[in-house]
């Protein structure tokens, strides 16, 4: 007999069909008739029939028309949503879908297997997890160490000997015993209490790297769960059904222990859980949907799943990706700005940064002329000025070797600390099967992520604040010798001018975010444990940060390339026509004003997707075979030579240049 999960008004309920030939809008009106009879005022309705209702699929959101038989508009078992008319305005309509669905409604499974060891994973791997690219193994010698770890817990329950968090309480509670016959519970009653956060869930994306990385941390083989349990972990990933975890709860010591606790919370069973197929529902309906059944926790298994950094380093892992890539894009844009200030190049030469030899500021300047050398691409804007008396430029534009280089630097540190997270072993206590034993310790503090993300958003940062100053000279008319504010009849005419006031606004809120959240430090649990982190924050902060810089680069973009419209017919080098030819495949020139914010969204999407880097980054790379010797050792910090050899970019030919 078919069944259907309903969502009505924030709640779930399953509904049996015992005639496939009845309609969608019966299944509505047998939902809201259990709606009603479960709730003491029937709801608020008098009866079914004074309830006016569309019912739509929880995947995609598509609309279903009431007409048609079940068994032609629905799956077993599918997830539908019920929406009574006059609920979608109000305060306390709660949806079936997290934000931004669409980009998860195409959501495909994936064919492609990552084998997880535990020691191994990159922060390009987790995102590309978090993305859904690919399904969860182990390691043969994955499952051999998880195995051995397990031995030693099950000899300790089978010996009863006095372990912290496995046969007695947590945190206040550690000296106190638990029966034997109690130890499951136990288990369970850590999860229940300790899922205790706050605020919107994670999305999809994050929600799938936080679970793929514990998992990662788990197959290290200092956890002590078991190989069956974990395995059943595996199969939650890859079927993509991700527990509500809320963003807000984490103080980063004893590591991040609400949003983890949410997470287990779903593998067992109970709280929410999201999927593609379902939408927002119940756990237990999710993981049935699914061909699933909740985790049954063993002696130890609740601690497992909840002691670790996993989620100031997922949140972590996903800032450190972006910020390459924002940091390598915004090079490019500031190029193609100096071009059209009509600046110099002079700045960028070689012996100046040789004696200065910083990584990141070597590959900065190396980038800049790449893109702007008249020799190896003429440009004819630069030409136009090649014998003007202009000596030095603004530092906005002659400094940025040594503004954005230090970003670059800053970002391989954090890298670097954050991969290492990636791969650490995080638990309390620690299981040492070499040992047979298991010992207490601090690995769990998130100390190590919560300072690098607030360097990083520090760092990062600088981005904007030099970009927003950039915009100012592009939009002043007495700086730029453009048309005020890039439009033609000013006054007629508004331009780019709150465009800039709002990279401006970005900018300010910028410098409060980038106040470190790991100078704080609040005693927790009856003062057992008295330092934490506060590093849940700085992983969120840090990105709130990216995304803002992200956006300010996105109004530079289309301010430079409204600038080239006033020096046309003039064309610029070839790898910035390029970046100009990408721009105006998505926004159009502004010939008068228009409705700007799409048009900065589109920029934005460009520079997040790093299609800015993918057409000007081939010539990067032809240039840097042309110019450097093979025996010169590029920069650990020219990423973009890494980025290119992973996605294959085709360098041009010669006669492309």
């Amino acid at each position: 007999m078919p069944r259907y999960t309903v969502h009505v008004r924030g709640e779930w309920l399953a509904v049996p069909c015992r005639d496939a030939q009845l309609s969608v809008g019966w299944l509505g009106r047998e939902a809201v008739r259990r709606y009603m009879k479960n709730k003491p005022d029937n709801g608020g309705f008098a009866s079914v029939d004074d309830v006016h209702f569309l019912v739509r699929r929880c995947k995609g959101l598509g609309l279903l028309d009431s007409e048609d038989p079940l068994e032609v508009a629905l799956e077993d078992n599918e997830f539908v949503e019920v929406v009574i008319e006059g609920d979608i305005m109000s305060p306390n309509f709660i949806p079936s879908q997290p934000e931004g669905v669409y980009l998860y409604s195409k959501y495909r499974e994936p064919e492609e297997y990552i084998a997880l060891d535990g020691d191994s994973l990159t922060t390009e791997d987790l995102v590309n997890l978090g993305k859904g690219r690919y399904k969860i193994k182990l390691t043969p010698t994955a499952e051999k160490k998880v195995q051995k770890s397990r031995e030693v817990i099950d000899s300790i329950v089978k010996e009863k000997t006095v372990v912290y968090g496995i046969t007695t309480g947590f945190g206040k509670f550690a000296r106190t015993i638990i029966p034997i016959n109690k130890l499951q519970e136990l288990q369970v009653n850590l999860v229940r209490s300790h899922s205790s956060g706050v605020g919107k869930p994670l999305n999809p994306e994050r929600c799938r790297m936080l679970l793929a990385l514990r998992i990662n941390v788990l197959a290290k083989g200092y956890s002590g769960i078991s190989l069956e349990t974990l395995k059943q972990v595996i199969e939650v990933f890859n079927a993509s059904c991700l527990p509500y975890v809320p963003e807000k709860g984490t103080v980063g010591a004893s590591g991040d222990l609400a949003p983890l606790s949410h997470l287990a919370l779903g593998l067992i069973g109970e709280g929410k859980m999201w999927s593609p197929k379902s939408g927002w529902a119940d756990a237990k309906y999710v993981l049935e949907a699914h061909g699933l059944k909740p985790i049954v926790l063993k002696p130890k298994e609740g601690l497992a799943l909840i002691n670790g950094t996993q989620m100031i380093t997922s949140l972590g892992c996903e800032a450190v990706e972006r910020a390459s890539a924002i940091a390598r894009q915004a090079d490019i844009v500031a190029a193609l700005t100096l071009e059209v200030l009509k600046g110099t190049t002079k700045a960028f030469d070689s012996d100046i940064h040789a004696v200065r030899p910083h990584q990141g500021q070597i590959e900065v300047s190396f980038r800049f002329r790449s893109l702007l050398d008249s020799d190896h691409h003429p440009s004819e804007i630069a030409e136009s000025h090649r014998f003007c008396d202009h000596v030095q430029d603004a530092y906005t534009l002659r400094c940025c070797p040594q503004v954005h280089g230090v970003v670059n630097d800053t970002i391989a540190f954090v890298k670097n600390i954050i991969t290492v997270e990636l791969n650490s072993a995080t638990d309390n206590p620690m299981v040492f099967a070499s040992r047979g034993e298991t010992i207490s310790g601090g690995n769990f503090h998130g100390e190590y992520p919560a300072k690098a993300l607030d360097y990083l958003a520090i760092g990062v940062h600088e981005l904007a604040a030099i970009s927003e100053r950039r915009i100012e000279r592009l939009c002043n008319p007495s700086l730029s010798k453009l048309p005020a504010f890039l439009v033609a009849e000013g006054g007629l005419n508004s331009g780019f001018m709150i465009a800039h006031c709002t990279a401006a606004a970005l900018v300010s809120e910028n410098k409060a975010l980038c106040h470190p959240s790991s100078v704080d430090s609040l005693s927790t649990s009856a003062a057992t444990e008295d330092h934490v982190s506060m590093g849940g924050w700085a992983a969120r902060k840090a990105l709130k940060v990216i995304e803002h810089v992200e956006q300010v680069l996105a109004i530079e973009l289309l301010a430079a390339c409204q600038g080239i419209e006033f020096l046309r017919p003039l064309r610029t080098t070839t790898p910035l026509e390029k970046v100009y030819d990408l721009v105006r495949s998505v926004v159009r020139p502004w010939i008068k004003d228009r409705f700007m914010a799409p048009d900065i969204e589109a920029a934005h999407r460009l520079l997040v997707e790093q299609k800015v880097w993918e057409v000007a980054s081939p010539y990067i790379e032809k240039y840097r075979m042309e110019h450097i010797p093979e025996s010169r050792p590029v920069s650990p910090t020219a990423f973009s030579l890494e980025f290119l050899h992973k996605n294959s970019t085709r360098i041009p030919e010669s006669e492309d240049l």
